[in-house]
C-alpha cells in the first residue's frame, strides 16, 4: 500500500504533517530490559495492594499519559481540541501528558509503585497490545464498568475480543497502526516491497530497522515463510534472530532504533527501514513526497494502543467518562482525522465523510479486508517466552 507518487491532493490530506505516536527511545537496553521482563513473569511480581477508593465524585480531575502527537491539536490555539470540548461538557480538569515514549521504559518508571499499590500519577494509560497484557496480567489494571462506558458497544467487531483481554473488560483500544517499509524515493525510485529489496547490496550500511521486537521479528518471520500470529516454534523464532544478526554483523543495518529513525531519514544517514505508516506519511509531506512506505508483500504487522486504568487510579468513573467520550463516532472521526491512524471505533467513517471524504475512503484509516489480509498481529506470548524472546532480540541488537 504504498503513497502515491506525486503525492495527489487527497493523499496530501492523508499524510498532513504529525508525528508517530511511536517514542524515539530505543527502550531500556540490555540486563536492564531482560530484568524487567523477567519480574514481570513472576507470580510474586503482581500487586498485593488492596482495592482504592474512588474518589470521583469529589476529585473532578483525571491525568492521562499518551503518546507523542497522539490526539488531535490546534497549534494556533495551542490545545487539544476535542480535548477542550470535553473538559468544557464535562466540568472534568484534563491533565493531558505526552509522557509515553517508549513500553518498556515507562513500566520502568512506573512498575515499583504498580507493585506496592501507590499512585502513579496516571488515571488513564496508552500502551501497546502486549504491553497491555502484561499490565492486566499482573494486575496492573482496573476493570472498565460498562455502565459508565456505553459506547464501548462501539468498538470494532474485529478489536472487541482479544487473546489479552477477552471482552474488552480492562482496556479499550486508542487507534491501530501497520509496520512496514519505508524509504528514500529519491535514491530507491524502484521502492522496496521485500527484504530483498531491503538489504539490496547497495543499501548496504544505510538500513535501519525497530527496536519494537514485535514489528521487526514479525515481518522478518514472515519473509521465511512463518506466521507469527500463530503458534510458531522457538526454532522458528530463533532462526528469524538469526537472519536479523546475519544482518548486522554483515554491516547491512546501520542501527536499531525507536521513531528517531526518521531523522536519519531526513540527513540521509538512512535510506530505507523497517517502519511505522505514521512516521512515513509525516516525512512525505514535510519533505515534498520524498519518501514512501509500503507493508511487505509478504506481510507487515498491525500493532493497536490501549487506553487502561491503573489500579492505583482514585479517578476510575472520571475516566471512564473520557473513554466514553473518545468512543462517540464523531469525536473518534475528529482525532481520526488527526492522526492518520486505523480508527477502532464503528460509526467514525460516515462521520469522517463529513469532515474529509478522502480521509474517508483512506485503508490506512478505514482498511477493508483486503488490506488487513497483508498484515498480522504477533501473537501473544507466555511471560516465559517473553522473557526468552526478548532477550534473543535484545542480545541480537546490542541493546
Amino acid at each position: 500500500m504504498p503513497i502515491n507518487s506525486p503525492l495527489s491532493p487527497e493523499t496530501r490530506a492523508l499524510i498532513k504533517a504529525q508525528l508517530s505516536r511511536r517514542g524515539f527511545i530505543a527502550g531500556v537496553g540490555g540486563a536492564g530490559a531482560v530484568g524487567l521482563l523477567a519480574a514481570c513473569g513472576t507470580k510474586g511480581a503482581k500487586s498485593t495492594a488492596a482495592a482504592v477508593v474512588d474518589a470521583s465524585e469529589t476529585e473532578k480531575i483525571v491525568r492521562w499519559a499518551n503518546w507523542t502527537l497522539y490526539l488531535d491539536y490546534d497549534d494556533k490555539a495551542q490545545n487539544y481540541p476535542t480535548l477542550e470540548a470535553f473538559k468544557k461538557s464535562s466540568g472534568l480538569d484534563v491533565t493531558y501528558k505526552e509522557d509515553v515514549d517508549d513500553n518498556n521504559t515507562f513500566y520502568g518508571k512506573v512498575a515499583g509503585q504498580l507493585k506496592l499499590g501507590k499512585d502513579i500519577g496516571y488515571d488513564i494509560v496508552t500502551l501497546t497490545d502486549w504491553m497491555a497484557g502484561r499490565w492486566i496480567r499482573l494486575g496492573y489494571t482496573q476493570a472498565i464498568d460498562t455502565d459508565g462506558v456505553p459506547n464501548k458497544a462501539n468498538i470494532l467487531p474485529a478489536l472487541a475480543n482479544v487473546g489479552f483481554d477477552p471482552g474488552r473488560n480492562n482496556s479499550l483500544t486508542w487507534q491501530t497502526g501497520f509496520a512496514g517499509f519505508g524509504w528514500n524515493k529519491e535514491k530507491l525510485p524502484q521502492g522496496v516491497h521485500s527484504l530483498d529489496d531491503l538489504f539490496a547490496p547497495a543499501n548496504k550500511g544505510r538500513i535501519e530497522v525497530l527496536s519494537e521486537m514485535r514489528d521487526t521479528m514479525g515481518i522478518i518471520m514472515q519473509y521465511q515463510g512463518v506466521d507469527p500470529s500463530g503458534a510458531f516454534t522457538e526454532a522458528q523464532f530463533m532462526n528469524a534472530i538469526d537472519f536479523l544478526k546475519g544482518k548486522i554483523a554483515d554491516g547491512f543495518i546501520r542501527q536499531v532504533k525507536g521513531n528517531s529513525y526518521k531523522e536519519d531519514l531526513i540527513s540521509g544517514d538512512a535510506i530505507a527501514v523497517i517502519g511505522w505508516s505514521g512516521d512515513l506519511f509525516q516525512l512525505a509531506t514535510e519533505n515534498q513526497g520524498k519518501f514512501d512506505f509500503a507493508v511487505p508483500d509478504s506481510g507487515g504487522t498491525l500493532w493497536s494502543d490501549n487506553m487502561m486504568i491503573p489500579s492505583t487510579s482514585t479517578h476510575r468513573k472520571n475516566a471512564e467518562m473520557v473513554m466514553n467520550y473518545y468512543y462517540e463516532p464523531a469525536v473518534a472521526a475528529q482525532v481520526a482525522a488527526y492522526v492518520n491512524y486505523i480508527c477502532p471505533v464503528e460509526g467514525a467513517q460516515a462521520e469522517m465523510e463529513k469532515i474529509n471524504p478522502a480521509l474517508a475512503n483512506s485503508p490506512y484509516i478505514f482498511p477493508d479486508a483486503t488490506a488487513l489480509s497483508k498484515v498480522k498481529v504477533f501473537a501473544s506470548l507466555s511471560p516465559d517466552d517473553e522473557t526468552k524472546y526478548q532477550s534473543a532480540f535484545q542480545t541480537a541488537t546490542g541493546n
